[in-house]
């Protein structure tokens, strides 16, 4: 029985239990709940709600920490509907051209909900971390807000289903939506700070004048006419601080991590033994897949150009020592370096061709061998590398190229295609010559001397990447790149974190070479906890109803309607068409984007 079917049985027979326990009323009684017809328990409890009341005490601090939210969520509300939007019109048009994207990972029905172990772009166990703080400081932080504009919190507790999987604050309802709004005790939509402090000045003291009056002067309840709830300033604030406490939470997080943990992270090496033929030098020493090699002889090893680098000074015969890792534990092999079998065909594969770079304005392409540069015999990477070294920007040479089957451009006699090709600079640092090759197939490099496979990640190069996201925010790529990194990655790999293989190339450095792995572990918290903070926060920035950003967008819309209607009945039936019209729209519009590719191909 497979896996998958184990844990669709476990939660089966859980479903199952809640619902008989449900049925018989037992689950009521311990003031436990189920989420809607979902087998997720909300268990409730009052301990902890005097809490809030501390926390609560610096009102100041709490007002402006969500007003600002209130502007976040706004400029979030604008960004994700402009989000949808292209995204429908790119799908619509794909329609239009006859070129509908294939159904994959990037729109799976699976991968839209933001589920540790349903979105196979998140780690389970990191995944369920974020997510139980995400829910946390998300429900937390309208409760503080609650008890700062004097709304009663009923409950608070946390949300299980096989696990805790997040947590709630249960608000007075009555408190907080009421069943209308009176126009007159609003602020404009311009409103000063100064004008806010008076018009809170004046709801004191009504609500202070109030509590003086003697019993008998009070109108009855049954003839005060429906209960007023907070005002739309007072609500939008309760429902905005949770997305603000989410993007906070995901700024302290990435400056963690982008900071000091990612500066307490170096590469080990970046050559890992991938394969190790049978009875060849590498198998008689005992160099196993999997294998970090960090150096050979005296020489430390970060890349393996340094070891085809170093290799090139012996010959056949020469027995060279290589120190190998693996799960932190080094060991040492020797090796006979023998010669290279005559039927091996040198060169360096093509892997990839940089956008718009000179090897892609000459015409190479993925899965060419580089044969010959100039007069110079590209016999590994090592000789390409330390060729290239030798260039300057603007130089032109002479690539040689052995072809890919059914290759249909002009061959040479040698059954080759040579491309005259003007290189480009390297980096503002310098005038280097670049060409614009990725080597390697896939990254792997073949030592036919030594009968093994080496897999190298450029896990220096990926790392400098990482570092260097922050400089990048000042544009809208850069953005892009961060909120998609755990999905699509630089490349399409998509970084889940350090964690599995791509740990192994890495090693604690400074102030977190105490903690071992433990570095590891904090990088992933952070990296998980800031993406899907960000993430909870933005969508709940959406105008759709039942969302923080959707009762907010209803208010701030009732309000703007009242204004040139002046008619509280008009104002509440068209804020809330617009609002259900809104909901609606980014419903379908999701349904498009699941959908869509799966219906072009029908088509």
């Amino acid at each position: 029985m497979s896996g998958t079917s184990i844990v669709l049985g476990i939660f089966l027979m859980y479903w199952f239990l809640i619902s008989f326990l449900d049925r018989k009323g037992i689950l009521e009684k311990y003031n436990i709940s189920t989420f809607g017809p979902l087998p997720i328990l909300m268990i409730r409890t009052t301990k902890g709600l005097k809490l809030l009341d501390v926390l609560a005490r610096p009102k100041l601090y709490w007002r402006s920490f969500a007003n600002l939210g209130i502007l976040l969520m706004f400029a979030g509300m604008i960004a994700m509907f402009l989000v949808i939007a292209l995204s429908d019109l790119a799908l619509y048009t794909s329609f239009l051209n006859g070129n509908v994207p294939e159904p994959g990972k990037y729109n799976a029905p699976r991968n839209i909900l933001l589920i540790p172990g349903v979105n196979e772009f998140i780690p389970f166990t990191w995944g369920v971390i974020a997510l139980i703080v995400t829910l946390v400081v998300h429900e937390f932080s309208h409760a503080i807000l609650c008890r700062v504009e004097g709304i009663r919190v009923k409950s608070m507790g946390i949300l299980f289903a096989l696990v805790p999987v997040g947590g709630f604050a249960e608000p007075d309802d009555e408190q907080l939506f009421g069943t209308k709004e009176k126009a007159e005790r609003e602020l404009p939509l311009t409103a000063t700070i100064e004008e806010i402090e008076e018009w809170e000045k004046g709801e004191k003291i009504g609500r202070d004048t109030e509590e003086l009056r003697p019993e008998e002067s009070k109108p009855k309840e049954a003839d005060s006419g429906p209960v007023i709830g907070a005002t739309r300033t007072q609500r939008a604030r309760i429902l905005a601080a949770g997305v603000m406490a989410n993007f906070t939470v995901a700024f302290i997080a990435f400056l963690l991590f982008f900071g000091p943990v990612l500066g307490a992270i170096a590469p080990l090496s970046d050559a890992m033994v991938l394969n190790v033929s049978e009875s060849s030098p590498a198998d008689l020493a005992g160099l196993e897949e999997g294998m970090i090699i960090t150096q050979i002889n005296d020489t430390d090893i970060t890349t393996a150009v340094d070891l085809l680098t170093y290799l090139e000074t012996t010959s056949p015969g020469d027995t060279v020592r290589i120190y190998a890792e693996k799960n932190d534990t080094v060991s040492m092999h020797d090796l006979k370096v023998v010669s290279v079998p005559p039927d091996y065909i040198g060169g360096v594969l093509v892997g990839g061709v940089v956008p718009e770079s000179p090897a892609d304005d000459a015409g190479i392409e993925t899965g060419m061998t580089m044969v010959r540069i100039n007069n110079t015999e590209m016999q590994n990477i090592a000789t390409f590398v330390s060729f290239m070294e030798t260039t300057q920007a603007n130089q032109t040479v002479k690539v040689e190229l052995l072809p890919p089957e059914n290759y249909t451009g002009n061959l040479t006699e040698n059954g080759t295609v040579v491309f005259d090709v003007q290189l480009s600079s390297n980096s503002p640092e310098n005038d280097r010559g670049f060409l614009g090759v990725i080597y390697g197939n896939n990254g792997v490099a073949e030592f036919p001397m030594f009968g093994v496979s080496i897999w190298m990640p450029q896990a220096k190069v990926y790392l400098d990447a990482l570092k260097q996201i922050p400089s990048l925010l000042t544009v809208p790529a850069g953005w892009i790149i961060l909120f998609g990194l755990p999905i699509y990655g630089f490349a399409g790999e998509g970084f889940r974190g350090f964690s599995g293989t791509i740990m192994q190339f890495y090693q604690p450095v400074g102030w977190a070479e105490p903690l071992g792995i433990g570095i590891f572990w904090i990088a992933n918290t952070l990296l998980w906890v800031g993406w899907l903070n960000f993430y909870v926060g933005l969508f709940n920035c959406l105008p759709a109803v039942p969302l923080d950003g959707g009762h907010v967008f209803k208010d701030y819309t009732y309000s703007f309607i009242y204004r040139l209607t002046r008619n509280d009945s008009v104002s509440e039936k068209i804020s809330n068409s617009i609002t259900a019209s809104f909901s609606m729209l980014i419903l379908f519009s999701f349904i498009f984007m699941i959908f869509g590719p799966f219906i072009g191909q029908w088509i």
